[in-house]
């Protein structure tokens, strides 16, 4: 059973390699003419290579696509100077007031911070939230927070809003002792 896995894993790694080493496959990799795109000898051209996968334009430096590309490609990040577009203190401070939840996941480019199931110190009752940072500004607009039972029903709005105002006070306690320096 173990043998035949590492078999498997093995193989697998050298199809990825030699994959690697070819370049690409025609139009698909961006490279010369020969394989999928066509007959060998004959040069294709991509009229869609002015846009991503989706069909949306590219821009600046991803724009400039490159004969013989790699599968490397799709783990490159396509612009290099994008930013993420979340307020810090309101990301540290979601953090900090919910520290008692296990964070489950995190995403700083979209905002969004995912915890589990935790209780809170002197409370009886689990709860689990998901806090949304939508805007880089430090404004109660900027932030989401949705908060769920054990039972996965939705808490009461005044909770809700505790969790915010507690999320916000700490951001600009955090921000006020970062203008000091």
């Amino acid at each position: 059973m173990t043998y035949s896995r590492a078999f498997r894993i093995t193989m697998a790694g050298l199809a990825l390699v030699s994959l690697t080493a070819c370049g690409g496959f025609g139009s698909f990799g961006g490279g010369s003419g020969s394989g999928l795109g066509g007959a060998p000898g004959t040069e294709t051209t991509d009229e869609n290579s002015n846009f991503d996968r989706a069909g949306m334009p590219l821009e600046g430096r991803s724009a400039m696509r490159t004969p013989g590309s790699s599968i490397f490609d799709i783990f490159r990040r396509t612009d290099p100077d994008v930013e993420v577009a979340v307020n810090r203190y309101l990301w540290n401070a979601s953090l900090d007031v919910l520290n008692f939840m296990p964070v489950q996941s995190i995403d700083p480019f979209t905002g969004v911070i995912v915890f589990g199931y935790g209780t809170p110190p002197g409370g009886g009752q689990s709860y689990r939230a998901t806090v949304y940072i939508k805007d880089p500004a430090l404004d109660a607009r900027s932030l989401v927070v949705a908060l769920q039972t054990r039972g996965g029903r939705p808490v009461a709005a005044g909770t809700r809003t505790a969790v915010e105002d507690a999320i916000l006070a700490r951001a600009r306690e955090l921000r006020i002792a970062d203008s000091r320096f």
